[in-house]
């Protein structure tokens, strides 16, 4: 298999298995063995997954977070003389929710060849298996750690009708899942483990009932449905609590509030919404 013949080198951006080994393309593996650098995200990680895969490489170079910027401008030179490299992450595809951006941007510029070889990706993976409506669907990568930067990311998303995709850890899925109830209300979830693994997983529900989820494993891909259509009668209950409250008075987030208190599987947003309509 010939790599670029270019006067520049080529970039490839190798998608990897999220576990199972099999999933390696013919065509990944080929540009793998070939290249004279990689950049891995864990050069300690790459390393092992070389060996389950079978495969030499002939140079890693750490390619993360905390290094990308500083690496950028030598994996440029590398590749203006004519080299190739090929950019992986620690599994799946690279640059969603890994490293990987600036490369590419910096080689778009650059008039510099980039080419994708495509294969696992978690998100889309996780989604295919959910049977959760897949069209359209928002992938945050990790959700912020704050409670009040979770409701900046999540809040414009509450009355539309999108599938909503992230990864968790296992620590903080049980609270991350209670708040997305009191931000965005009844919604169909589901979280996927050990996606191509032995012991992959799906495990559905609602967030009305939240199951125990102590036992989970490793890092999840949570798929969380878009806004379950409000039935007419359920509409006519929350009016009927909105009226009561618009006694006491405030404004109408207020009194938004207070009946959101009242009306489990409900938003603020979506009580406010139907309280401003015509």
């Amino acid at each position: 298999m010939l790599l670029s013949n270019n006067t520049t080198g080529k970039l490839y951006i190798v998608a990897t298995p999220l576990g199972n080994a099999d999933d390696l393309s013919p065509r990944a593996r080929s540009i793998l063995e070939l290249v004279p650098l990689v950049l891995a995200e864990d050069t300690k990680r790459a390393s092992l997954n070389f060996a389950r895969w079978e495969l030499k490489a002939k140079r890693f170079i750490s390619f993360n977070d905390h290094s990308e910027e500083k690496k950028l401008e030598h994996a440029i030179a590398f590749l203006e003389q004519g080299e190739d490299i090929a950019l992986i992450s620690d599994a799946g595809m690279p640059i969603i929710s890994d490293p990987g951006y600036l490369i590419v941007k910096a080689c778009r510029e650059k008039n510099i060849a980039v080419t994708v070889i495509p294969g696992a990706c978690a998100p889309v993976t996780a989604l295919a298996g959910s049977g959760i409506a897949p069209n359209p669907f928002t992938f945050f990568g990790f959700l912020p750690r704050k409670a009040n930067d979770i409701e900046k990311t999540l809040a414009p998303f509450a009355q539309i009708s999108t599938t909503l995709i992230f990864f968790e850890r296992k620590d903080r899925i049980a609270e991350t899942l209670k708040y997305l109830y009191t931000l965005l209300g009844a919604r169909e979830v589901c979280i996927a483990r050990e996606l191509t693994k032995e012991h992959e997983e799906y495990i559905s529900f609602n967030l009305t009932q939240i199951p125990d989820l102590d036992h989970l494993l490793g890092e999840l891909t949570v798929i969380v449905g878009p806004p379950l259509e409000k039935s007419k009668s359920a509409q006519e209950k929350v009016l009927a609590i909105l009226q009561e409250e618009k006694k006491f008075g405030g404004s109408p987030k207020q009194i938004a509030k207070r009946v959101q208190a009242k009306c489990r599987g409900w938003t603020t947003s979506e009580i406010y919404a139907l309280s401003t309509r015509d």
